[in-house]
């Protein structure tokens, strides 16, 4: 499994997400026409190379022409400068101005060309903001006009980020414990200790901590993409590292590299999936079925290990939908906040499970339609038990070639027999 290590030691925002995911090997020419995609004005990109306490980083930025530029931003760690670099443009349509309602921001996710997989992570970030703000003013979360977050450049720092993790193939994100920083920070409503409260509140149940660094470290922006997107907050896990990172904030500390540190690299499946996993359960009869669409994507997004519906006969004799999720021990109670969050039931069961599980490996072939991931299943003994071809990859293939999807999957499983023989079996 492709994952990716957030190393927040100096908090996290939008423009150093998508620094470090550049100095990846994100392309920038990729980057600038995804974001054409959304059909937005009033800004221009600029990557540059800077010095951060002898760190060598990737500096993104996003400059904003003068319609957008007269309020103060989330996009960097604490002021906006502009670079002597050559500015990309971006594309002339609609959506200038800076307060715009989670409705509106949405409409523009879901109407433009985007993949479905940066649309669905995009439109998680920007609900988790909303519900922070509509929690911190108490109202409605249609009501909620996000100012700073709904400027065009957290706009393109949040959807930019998506972008660059799907292009760059990330599986699973991991990320540190977040250094917020301390002291107070000054915003469009006044004067606000460090975290502020937007970034407090999407922060809540993420490990955070404060040094002796004076400054904002962590934004709403880079708190709303790693607590969204983010399935554990731990060291760094065991990995095969393949590249290392670094995206710059804007500030520089004396002795204090201002970066986001981003390692990529490789897990094996069997160290990441547990043997003992939660079972959420709830039995639900007056919710709409939209919403159990709705929450399956989201429970997936954040990374629970299944999510699955069953139809039952509830008291009063009333057709219901028993909910079952499954996820790790550690993971139960935000799964059971989200849960509560997004249906209507009013109780929740759980319990400790124990299971057996295969271990579990990939491998890629090349076929006339392209490479296609073998997902392979062995028993603790190393036999192989199951082969079979990823269905995104092969239905990828498929629809790009005009072909039937079944022999993309004879197809992909033919060439793997021809790489690895199967094995032999014992006489019976």
């Amino acid at each position: 499994m492709k994952i990716l290590y957030f190393d927040c030691f100096a908090g996290i925002s939008g423009d150093m997400t998508i620094g470090a995911l550049l100095d990846l090997g994100l392309d920038f020419e990729f980057l600038i026409n995804e974001l054409a995609k959304l059909g937005v004005s009033g800004y221009e990109l600029s990557l540059t190379r800077v010095d951060r306490s002898g760190i060598n980083a990737a500096k993104f930025d996003v400059h904003l022409s003068s319609i957008e530029i007269n309020h103060h931003h989330d996009h960097s760690h604490e002021e906006h400068t502009h670079s002597h670099e050559t500015h990309h443009p971006s594309p002339i349509t609609h959506h200038s101005h800076n307060h715009r309602s989670l409705s509106t921001i949405k409409h523009l996710i879901e109407s433009s060309t985007l993949s479905e997989k940066v649309k669905q992570n995009s439109l998680a970030i920007f609900q988790r903001i909303g519900e922070a703000e509509s929690k911190i003013h108490g109202v409605d979360i249609e009501s909620v006009h996000f100012h700073e977050v709904g400027a065009v450049d957290s706009i393109v720092d949040i959807i930019g980020a998506c972008i660059g993790l799907e292009a760059l193939g990330i599986e699973k994100i991991i990320s540190s414990p977040l250094h917020v920083g301390y002291g107070t920070f000054t915003c469009a409503h006044g004067t606000y200790p460090i975290p502020g409260p937007a970034a407090t509140e999407i922060l809540r149940g993420v490990p955070i901590y404060a040094k002796e660094i004076e400054g904002e470290l962590v934004t709403p922006t880079g708190a709303a993409i790693v607590a969204t997107l983010a399935s554990e907050f731990s060291k760094m896990p065991m990995m095969r590292v393949e590249k290392v990172g670094y995206g710059a904030g804007t500030r520089t500390y004396e002795k204090f590299p201002n970066v986001l540190r981003a390692v990529l690299g490789e897990i094996e499946i069997k160290d990441a999936t547990p043997d003992t996993i939660s079972v959420i359960e709830a039995n639900i009869d007056d919710l709409s079925p939209q919403i159990f669409g709705h929450l399956m994507e989201q429970a997936l997004t954040a990374g629970a290990l299944d999510i699955f519906y069953t139809p039952v006969q509830m008291k009063k004799n009333r057709p219901g939908i028993l909910l079952t999720l499954l996820c790790a021990v550690g993971d139960r109670e935000k799964f059971i906040e989200l849960i509560f969050r997004e249906t209507t039931t009013l109780g929740i069961r759980y319990r400790t499970e124990n299971r057996v599980i295969l271990q579990r490996e990939f491998l890629s072939v090349e076929t006339e339609f392209g490479p296609v991931k073998i997902k392979i299943a062995r028993d603790a003994n190393g036999k192989v038990i199951n082969v079979a071809p990823e269905y995104e990859d092969c239905q990828a293939a498929a629809m790009k070639h005009q072909v039937a999807v079944r022999i993309v999957q004879f197809t992909a499983l033919y060439r793997y027999h021809q790489k690895i023989p199967p094995e032999p079996q014992p006489r019976t």
